[in-house]
């Protein structure tokens, strides 16, 4: 792979309500624009050499949302990874699921579950879907699996935590992106994106498309990566 390429992309997908709002439609009428912004953008990750995809699709926190969206947002989670499973199978897509599952309806549940089954041995590609997630959750699950496991203080490092996240075996993200002009993180991917570069794009999250992520990916090859070091050639010797 291009090495100017990201592996791994995290997205936090901002702007279906407003995007709704503008055409005085409910915020249902914006995530369901979002679910077709998914598609594209996975096609366009794919096309453009991107192996993994991560969606930031509901969080931890978004339970305090009004019950009737949150009612519409679990409906179309359902509706979607029903629908959707089998065109993913057929691409070769990997479907993930980050989050506290156990918090969900058992048919949720039960259909993530079948989802992830069904496509655990396509490798075209990966698209992970971080739903009742928090980063900050998932540091605290971490942490309750080493207890469990019995590992010594001593013993605890970061690779021990690694191990322990919700999917250990996928690379730490490369690049986060965040839509409609918002500057914050918010609880997303906190342990694997320490070192990942950030970018904000204006675009709302239903009018994103592979023109915006080919944008993303021309200023993210522009970036040189330091990993909290400093090239040599940038450090002054008095």
């Amino acid at each position: 792979m291009d090495s100017q390429v990201p592996r791994h992309i995290g997205i936090i997908m901002d702007g279906n309500g407003r995007w709704a709002r503008r055409q005085s439609r409910p915020a249902s009428f914006g995530h369901r624009a979002g679910v077709r912004a998914i598609k594209r953008v996975l096609q366009a990750c794919e096309d453009l050499g991107v192996h993994a995809l991560s969606i930031y699709a509901f969080s931890t926190e978004n339970w305090a949302r009004p019950r009737a969206e949150v009612r519409a947002l679990m409906r179309l989670f359902h509706e979607t990874m029903q629908r959707e499973v089998d065109e993913m199978h057929r691409r070769g897509v990997r479907i993930l699921v980050s989050g506290r599952r156990d918090e969900l309806s058992p048919k949720m549940r039960h259909r993530i579950e079948e989802a992830m089954a069904r496509t655990a041995n396509n490798k075209n590609g990966i698209l992970n879907v971080c739903l009742n997630y928090g980063g900050r959750a998932e540091i605290v699950d971490a942490a309750r699996r080493l207890i469990r496991d019995g590992v010594p203080p001593e013993r605890v490092d970061e690779a021990a935590i690694s191990q322990r996240m919700y999917q250990p075996d996928l690379p730490d993200p490369d690049l986060i992106i965040r839509t409609a002009g918002e500057h914050r993180v918010s609880n997303f991917l906190l342990w694997q994106g320490a070192y990942a570069e950030m970018l904000v794009s204006e675009t709302l999250w239903p009018d994103f498309g592979e023109d915006d992520l080919r944008t993303a990916l021309t200023e993210y090859a522009t970036r040189v990566r330091r990993f909290g070091a400093r090239p040599a050639h940038e450090v002054m010797v008095s």
